[in-house]
């Protein structure tokens, strides 16, 4: 694990307010933020909960190290009772949330993190970030492999972002049901399955595509994947299987990444079939997203490659997620809620639990139940034939180990297909729409 400090990945205001609020004697006071979004970004049908192993990472290494304190010192940013303050600041609250692969909706109370208010609020900026980039993928890798009923997706999109930004997404898109990414650092820090053969450069680095395809196959043997588009994709074609079987095999794949790739997926797959190739399976890539993805249904593909829409999350590169508080103690010790009187910025007070109404198995409402009584919350929801949707991702400062990791990642791709499975029809659809479900508050 990582171990550089992320407590510098924040806003400035987050530090002057706990300036502020040591002034006024209400830096420690309990409370409770939300994270919800208000609406889906471009009209969506769901969002997908994803990056909860990168932001409980975050989390546990939130620390003010001496680097952070001399600047924050030097810059004069809060006062010295306020450096020192942060100096052993640590996140000792508790966070909850929606299970890494969930479905979400507007009002949906995805992650709910309790504490001091200085230890929770200096958080919202790296959890915003986080959440509000993986969910944005995750979303996009979604609405593409729906509409690639079941062929394989692979995530190819490192070059075109930030590259860090590379290795969060490679994980979102896993968990939105992609099985394989291009990106060696994603590969190897999430356990995800490495994918890559060659680039046109490859083909043109040689005298001939023939010398270029024999170099490929003799290095990986003739199950590779070769591109055939360099030059012309019918000889391209035709050499490419010559090139396995001269290595005592049946080719493993063509890949396409220009022109018309509909026409030319039929064209190469009845050349392969005539050439007796009938297992070499095709891959396209190509700028795709989720419509060209659809688009292609009716097309002998095997494979998707995806590389920019992907990473950019499909022209909607944020969830929209905001962090606001929810509820803060009283003069009492208990908690009281608090909420947002803004228009068109309104929020909904109280800490809330979160179950999805079923009825006959397919998902009819997104219920949230706002009570400080966890036992209360549950009877409501059970009695409501409300799955519940939150699970504990942190106690008392302490992560839940089961929720990161390999296995972790795994059980967030299977709880995804699960949960997008349970919605109505209507949810599956590409086009702009209303969310699959409405959300509804209740306080008990």
């Amino acid at each position: 694990m990582r171990c550089e400090s992320t407590a510098f990945l924040t806003d400035m205001y987050e530090l002057t307010m706990i300036d502020a609020a040591l002034e006024s004697g209400h830096a420690s006071r309990r409370s409770v933020f939300e994270v919800f979004n208000r609406r889906l970004p471009g009209a969506r049908r769901y969002g997908v909960m994803a990056g909860t192993a990168r932001l409980l990472d975050a989390v546990e290494r939130f620390r003010f190290t001496d680097a952070e304190l001399g600047y924050l010192r030097d810059m004069g940013i809060v006062r010295p009772r306020t450096v020192e303050f942060l100096g052993d600041l640590r996140f000792r609250g508790s966070i909850m949330g929606y299970a890494e692969g969930e479905c979400f909706f507007p009002g949906s109370p995805v992650l709910t993190v309790e504490g001091g208010f200085a230890e929770a609020v200096v958080l919202e900026t790296v959890i915003l970030s986080i959440l509000n980039h993986d969910c944005a993928v995750a979303a996009a890798a979604s609405r593409m492999t729906t509409a690639a009923h079941g062929r394989p997706c692979l995530d190819m999109g490192a070059r075109r972002t930030h590259e860090a930004a590379a290795v969060a997404a490679a994980r979102a898109a896993v968990v939105a049901g992609f099985v394989g990414t291009s990106d060696l650092e994603a590969a190897r820090t999430y356990g995800i399955r490495p994918i890559g053969t060659a680039a046109h450069s490859f083909t043109l680095l040689h005298d001939d595509e023939e010398a270029a395809f024999d170099a490929q196959v003799a290095a990986l043997g003739p199950g590779t994947t070769l591109l055939v588009d360099t030059y012309d994709v019918p000889r391209g074609v035709e050499r490419a299987v010559a090139a396995a079987r001269r290595a005592g095999g049946e080719l493993g794949a063509v890949r396409l990444d220009s022109g018309d790739l509909v026409a030319q997926a039929f064209t190469v797959r009845r050349q392969l079939d005539d050439l007796g190739a009938t297992s070499t399976r095709i891959t396209v890539t190509s700028d795709l997203d989720e419509h060209a993805i659809a688009a292609l249904g009716a097309a002998p593909v095997d494979a998707y490659g995806v590389g920019t829409k992907l990473v950019t999350g499909s022209g909607h590169p944020t969830a929209e997620l905001v962090y606001k508080l929810v509820a803060r103690e009283g003069a009492d010790g208990s908690l009281e809620p608090v909420h947002k009187e803004s228009t068109s910025k309104k929020s909904v007070g109280g800490r809330k639990f979160a179950g999805r109404v079923l009825e006959d198995g397919r998902a009819a409402e997104e219920l949230a139940v706002a009570t400080d009584d966890a036992a209360l919350a549950a009877a409501y929801l059970a009695a409501h034939n409300a799955r519940p949707l939150q699970v504990e991702m942190v106690r008392d400062g302490v992560v839940d180990e089961s929720q990161r990791g390999v296995d972790a990642l795994r059980a967030a791709t299977e709880r995804h297909i699960a949960s997008r499975a349970e919605l109505p029809h209507p949810a599956w659809r590409l086009s702009e729409g209303d969310p699959a479900l409405t959300t509804r508050h209740v306080a008990i």
